[in-house]
C-alpha cells in the first residue's frame, strides 16, 4: 500500500483577521518596494557593465545623496578618482565628461538605495501608527529594514576592495553584495505572497513534503546559479571563451584546475567560473523541466503546475539569452537583459516554492478525511 509523503502546516494561534483594506495597502506597499529592489539590482548591473562602480571613492550615507553642483565639486570628485588604481592603470587620460558618465551611474545606484530605505521606512512607521501591521508581521518587517541597512554597508565594503590595490572590486564581495540583494528581494516577495492569504486555514493542512522539498531545492539551485553569475561578472569571465556549446573546442576544456590550491579555481579561474556557470545553468533547466513533468504525472493542483511551467519556461528562455549574450561577448543591453532574466527566474522560483509550501495535497487531504 503506497504511503503519501506529507507533513502538516502548523497553524499559529488565531490572530484577529486583518481588514481587507489593510491587506491591500500592505501588499501594494511591499510590492512597490520589491519593484524598487529589482530596479536597484538592474542599475547595479549597469554600473558593473559600464565600469562605474569605483567612480565615487567616498561613502557618505547622508550627504552623499547630493551630487556635485559646481565645477569645483566635479573637479574634486574627479581628482579623487584619479588617485585610485583603476584610473592610473586602466583609464589614464579620461576626460571630465567621460568621468561624469560613470559617476552618474554609481550615484544613481547609491541614490536608489537611499530612496528604497525611505520608501520602506516612512510607510512602515505610518502603517504601524495606524494599526495596519499585525503583531506577527512587525518583527519581520523590522528585520527587513535592518537587512537593507546592512546591505548598504556591504556595498561600501565591496567598493573599498577596489580603491587601493586592485583595479576592480573583489569578485567575492561582489557576489556577497548580489546575494544579499537577492535575499532581500526574496524575503520581500515572501511577505507579499503571504499577505495574499487573507484568512489563515482553520486547522492544520496536509501538504506534499516531496513537492515542497523539490521546489526548495530548485530555488537553492537558482540562487547558486545567480551567485555563479556574479563571479562571472566580477572576473569579466564572460568576455572570454565566447563559443558554445564547446569551450576551447571541448565540452570539458583543459585548464579548469590551473590555479593552486585547486579549490580556488571555482572562484578565481575565469575559465572554471564560466564553466561552472554553464553547468549550473543546464542543471537548472533540466531540474525545472523534470519537476514540471513530475507534478503533471502526479496530477498536482493546477496552480502548482502552472507556477512550475512558468519557472521552466523562464529558465529555458534565460539559458538561451545567456548563450546569445556570451556569443556576442556581453554587450551592455544583452548583459542587462540577462540580469533581468535572472531576477525573473529567481522571482518565479520563490513564488513556486511558496506555493508548494502552502498548497494542500489532495491525496493526503482525502486520506485524512477517510481516516477521520
Amino acid at each position: 500500500m503506497s504511503q503519501t509523503l506529507t507533513h502538516t502546516i502548523a497553524v499559529p494561534p488565531a490572530e484577529k483577521p486583518m481588514p481587507a483594506k489593510h491587506i491591500r495597502a500592505l501588499r501594494i506597499w511591499l510590492g512597490a518596494v520589491a519593484l524598487l529592489i529589482v530596479a536597484m539590482i538592474l542599475v547595479g548591473g549597469a554600473t558593473r557593465l559600464t565600469d562605474s562602480g569605483l567612480s565615487i571613492t567616498e561613502w557618505k550615507p547622508i550627504m552623499g545623496a547630493i551630487p556635485p553642483l559646481s565645477e569645483a565639486d566635479w573637479d574634486k570628485a574627479f581628482a579623487a578618482y584619479r588617485k585610485i588604481p583603476e584610473y592610473t592603470e586602466l583609464k589614464r587620460g579620461m576626460s571630465l565628461s567621460e568621468f561624469k558618465t560613470i559617476f552618474w551611474w554609481e550615484w544613481a545606484h547609491r541614490f536608489l538605495g537611499r530612496f528604497i530605505g525611505v520608501a520602506f521606512f516612512v510607510p512602515f512607521v505610518l502603517f504601524w501608527i495606524a494599526g495596519f501591521i499585525p503583531r506577527s508581521l512587525l518583527p519581520r518587517l523590522a528585520g527587513l529594514f535592518v537587512l537593507g541597512g546592512l546591505q548598504g554597508a556591504l556595498g561600501w565594503y565591496m567598493v573599498k576592495s577596489g580603491l587601493v590595490d586592485r583595479t576592480d572590486v573583489s569578485q567575492y564581495r561582489l557576489a556577497a553584495h548580489f546575494g544579499v540583494a537577492l535575499s532581500i528581494l526574496g524575503y520581500t516577495l515572501w511577505l507579499v505572497f503571504g499577505l495574499a492569504r487573507e484568512t489563515p486555514p482553520e486547522r492544520a493542512t496536509p501538504i506534499a513534503r516531496a513537492s515542497a522539498f523539490i521546489a526548495g531545492g530548485i530555488l537553492a539551485l537558482v540562487f547558486m546559479q545567480l551567485l555563479a553569475g556574479a563571479l562571472v561578472a566580477g572576473l569579466d569571465a564572460g568576455m572570454g571563451y565566447n563559443t558554445w556549446p564547446l569551450i576551447n573546442g571541448a565540452f570539458v576544456p583543459n585548464g579548469l584546475f590551473e590555479a593552486t590550491p585547486w579549490y580556488l579555481n571555482a572562484f578565481e579561474n575565469p575559465l572554471t567560473v564560466q564553466f561552472d556557470h554553464r553547468m549550473i545553468g543546464y542543471t537548472v533547466v533540466v531540474a525545472s523541466l523534470a519537476q514540471l513533468a513530475w507534478l503533471a504525472w502526479r496530477r498536482a493542483p493546477s496552480p502548482l503546475i502552472g507556477s512550475a511551467m512558468t519557472l521552466a519556461l523562464l529558465a529555458l528562455l534565460q539559458a538561451m539569452l545567456g548563450v546569445w549574450t556570451l556569443l556576442l561577448a556581453v554587450p551592455i543591453p544583452l548583459g542587462l537583459a540577462h540580469q533581468a532574466g535572472a531576477v525573473a527566474v529567481f522571482t518565479a522560483a520563490v513564488y513556486h516554492f511558496w506555493l508548494a509550501v502552502h498548497t494542500p495535497d489532495p491525496r493526503a487531504a482525502a486520506q485524512a478525511r477517510a481516516s477521520a
